[in-house]
């Protein structure tokens, strides 16, 4: 996923992954990327911390470290667990709306006159466009606007 796609789903994620464990901005950077958030700009990641500390959802203390300096380990409150779950479930109605979405492409992708070649089609070999005399239109020409009026 894209930087500005990981974005709009910063405060769930980070609050999931400190539901599981507490943990320090680097560490959630990393957790993040290992669950396929790799492209999430580090400094938006600690723009969202703070943010979901200002509302409450976060607390937060320096804990020194064995290696380098303190570092600001986050935790989540009663008031961010509440968010998490409302977020779960806004995320369980959006799922349903991009399985729908991702099963009516899947459908319309294949279907004769569709976006996207037939299954059949698919693997078979493609015959070259046939020559066109300037101003007048081939059936094949017809038959792909056809397509594209549908």
């Amino acid at each position: 996923m894209s930087g500005s796609d990981v974005r709009g789903l910063l405060h769930p994620l980070l609050l999931l992954l400190i539901c599981e464990r507490p943990g320090h901005g680097y560490d959630l950077i990393e957790r993040l990327a290992r669950l396929g958030a790799s492209d999430a700009e580090p400094g938006q990641v600690y723009r969202t911390l703070r943010s979901l500390e200002r509302a409450g959802h976060l607390a937060s203390a320096w804990v020194a470290s064995e290696a380098g300096p303190a570092r600001r380990r986050y935790e989540l409150t009663t008031g961010g667990m509440a968010e998490l779950q409302a977020w779960m479930r806004r995320l369980a109605e959006v799922r349903q709306l991009l399985e729908t979405c991702l099963t009516r492409w899947t459908r319309i992708s294949q279907e004769p006159g569709g976006h996207g070649p037939p299954a059949e089609e698919a693997s078979a070999p493609r015959e070259p466009f046939p020559a066109v005399r300037e101003g007048s239109a081939t059936e094949w020409e017809e038959a792909s606007w056809a397509k594209t009026r549908h």
